[in-house]
């Protein structure tokens, strides 16, 4: 199975994930830039295919980071995978961005019994997730996804930006303190659950609050 997975939450980047390749992952990229999704997101897809030598027809299925994230950023990668899946004629499925640091967590030597996931929501916010994690198991999810301030988070070991961003208040985990939600661990985590039969969610954005764009009202007449 080849997945193209896809998450703008809060970096823009994309991966090709493989059931036979080494680790799962065949290729991936990533930015550094919050602020520029719309601008390297086609070119870098484009690139990755290139590279890998495959076209949308080699592509089984499409996944996107349904968020939360900032709406702009997070908007430009669902539309993308969209309109992939739909002129590849691909199935879309959903995941929460937050679940890609889970995964890592999982992984790592820092893995807990119990723990949270937090990136960064801007206004002084970060957007964060609960997770329970068994051995052998894929990490769980057992609250959220939330927005609110870093003070009021649980007392648990914190993973992921947000925690490095408000380490004074939070059991933040220093190797993980600029971790972002990143396509290659979100393609995996989504193979993994596809391969276990689970369920999947659809390409529907997690906004955990307004947009900061308002469309303006009526202009009133003049008398």
């Amino acid at each position: 199975m080849l997945i193209l997975a896809i998450d703008t939450s809060a970096v823009a980047s994309a991966a090709l994930i493989s059931d036979v390749a080494m680790e799962g992952v065949v290729d991936s990229f990533a930015t550094e830039d919050t602020r520029s999704h719309a601008e390297v997101l086609a070119p870098g897809i484009e690139k990755l295919l290139a590279g890998a030598g495959v076209t949308g027809a080699d592509i089984d299925a499409i996944v996107t980071g349904v968020g939360p994230g900032p709406f702009t950023g997070l908007r430009s990668g669902i539309a993308t995978a969209r309109t992939l899946a739909f002129v590849w004629n691909k199935p879309l499925y959903g995941l929460m961005s937050l679940d890609a640091i889970a995964l890592e967590v999982a992984e790592s030597t820092a893995a807990a019994p119990e723990f949270l996931v937090a990136t960064d929501a801007r206004r002084k916010e970060v957007y964060w997730a609960r997770y329970t994690l068994a051995e052998g198991q894929l990490p769980e999810l057992v609250d959220g996804p939330h927005v609110g301030f870093a003070s009021d988070l649980p007392d648990l070991p914190v993973f992921g930006a947000g925690a490095g961003l408000y380490a004074e208040v939070l059991r933040a985990d220093e190797d993980f303190a600029e971790t972002q939600p990143d396509a290659a661990s979100l393609g995996q985590f989504a193979l993994a659950r596809l391969t276990a039969g689970q369920q999947l969610l659809d390409s529907t954005p997690l906004y955990l609050r307004e947009s900061d764009a308002q469309v303006p009202g009526p202009r009133k007449r003049a008398l």
